[in-house]
């Protein structure tokens, strides 16, 4: 095995990894992800009680105990270009030896469970519910810059999908679906779709404020895009990113979706608050009775 050097594994002078401020242990097997930091203290006031709490920048880390379930959250910030920092830092807590900085002979899978908020695409889709991402579309480029296995049937997917983009769409969508072990054991009765995650919130979801979109056909793409009885449901901004490099470092991954917005219907939530937090208390429950 090779060392991984310096400059590739970054480490603080205390040996805590670089971003994350994260040292080996730290981390439970289940980690619920937020993209909010103050949403990290609202996953973790419903915890029986906390061994651990940590921060560096955007990312707040707390670990403790629901009963004897041991579980982290932490707060990623919005995009995948965070993921791509949260996930390989994570995976480097569990799977690399800090001290001799080779990656461990038994490699560890984590349970690594997003709870966030997302806009539906679809006019039949209710605000106020929550909805599971059966499998994302990336209109980000990060799993561009990794090997990420596709199955036949998911290139099928992702390619009808690319000849229903405009043919003067620079970017080069990718497709990653949730865990198949966490899916069948958290979805329950949560409606399922297919997740777009966009790397921006504005032209790159298909708002138009001021400045004028280069797509302004997306919404239309997105909410007419059918194959085999699938269809996209909803839009956010970290889905894509978690579920491709959770595949490719041997982890599983599911995203569930509050539906703050309605982009066919133009409604938002009115109690924004309650729903994220009965979101949170829906997942916690399931983490503890279905884990």
């Amino acid at each position: 095995m090779n060392t991984i050097s310096e400059t590739d594994l970054i480490l603080n002078a205390d040996g805590s990894i670089y971003h994350l401020n994260l040292l080996p242990g730290d981390v439970a097997d289940t980690i619920i992800t937020v993209g909010d930091q103050d949403r990290v203290a609202e996953v973790s006031k419903h915890f029986d009680r906390i061994e651990l709490v940590k921060g560096k920048r955007e990312f707040i880390t707390h670990t403790g105990y629901i009963g004897q379930r041991r579980i982290t959250v932490i707060s990623t910030g919005i995009g995948t270009d965070n993921i791509d920092i949260v996930l390989n830092e994570l995976d480097a807590l569990v799977n690399i030896d800090f001290s001799t900085r080779m990656v461990n002979q038994q490699l560890h899978s984590l349970n690594i469970i997003r709870v966030g908020t997302s806009g539906a695409v679809q006019a039949d889709i209710d605000i106020d519910t929550v909805l599971v991402s059966a499998a994302a579309f990336g209109l980000d480029p990060l799993m561009q810059y990794y090997e990420h296995e596709v199955t036949t049937d998911e290139q099928k997917l992702l390619e009808n999908f690319k000849n229903a983009l405009p043919y003067n769409y620079a970017l080069q969508p990718y497709i990653a679906l949730a865990g198949k072990t966490l899916l069948g054991s958290l979805a329950g009765d949560f409606e399922q779709g297919i997740t777009i995650t966009a790397p921006g919130f504005y032209a790159p979801q298909g708002r138009q404020v001021r400045a004028a979109s280069a797509t302004p056909q997306l919404m239309q793409i997105v909410q007419q895009f059918g194959h085999q009885h699938q269809r996209i449901t909803n839009l956010e901004m970290e889905t894509a990113g978690i579920y491709g490099l959770s595949r490719s470092l041997g982890h599983q991954a599911i995203s569930f979706n509050a539906i703050l917005a309605n982009r066919a219907t133009h409604q938002f939530s009115k109690q924004p608050q309650i729903v994220i937090d009965n979101c949170i208390k829906q997942v916690l429950e399931l983490i503890t009775s279905k884990l």
